[in-house]
């Protein structure tokens, strides 16, 4: 009976549980952006010409289906295959420095980075004219610079979250009270 009336002491997480379940939330992150940039993609495929360009902000920022076979401003369209090599390393190699980083923060801008290359990645494998060789549905017109796409997106916000996170990182804190 004195067993039962004892409050029963609380468990905490350890520090591989709380690991895994920050690996598991970037991963989720990476996973989420990735469906996002490709029913993204589905969409503009569906509704945007290559012809008509939509505004939203103006001239800064609209609509227009564009296929990329390079990278960045078409940079590198005869080497389609360099880049899909490249991202199929970025979808093994990202993951394995997710689980090496030490903060959430880290994890999750790197998880974003991978949903962002891994979304590029799927067109690269499964869009025309075939096997890594496909062109990337882009639809985010910036101005007359260059035309992206959500996954693009997820790859700037994440290597912003990573460098900020390393740039705050390398600082020594201070310290309250302490000169």
């Amino acid at each position: 009976m004195l067993d039962e009336a004892r409050p029963t002491a609380r468990r905490y997480p350890g520090p591989n549980q709380v690991r895994v379940a920050r690996f598991a939330f970037a991963a989720a992150a990476g996973v989420v952006a990735a469906g996002i940039d490709q029913a993204s993609k589905a969409e503009a495929l569906h509704r945007l010409s290559t012809e008509d360009r939509i505004p939203l902000i103006g001239d800064l920022l609209g609509l227009q289906l564009a296929f990329n076979a390079g990278t960045v401003m078409s940079l590198g369209s005869s080497s389609t295959w360099v880049f899909t090599l490249l991202g199929a390393v970025a979808v093994v190699v990202v993951p394995v420095l997710m689980a090496r980083a030490q903060s959430l923060v880290t994890m999750t801008g790197l998880g974003l980075i991978w949903g962002g290359a891994a979304g590029n990645f799927i067109d690269r494998l499964a869009a025309p004219p075939g096997l890594g060789m496909g062109r990337v549905t882009d639809f985010l017109a910036y101005g007359d610079l260059f035309v992206g796409n959500v996954a693009d997106v997820f790859l700037v916000v994440g290597v912003v979250i990573v460098m900020a996170r390393l740039a705050f990182a390398a600082r020594p804190e201070r310290q309250i009270g302490v000169e």
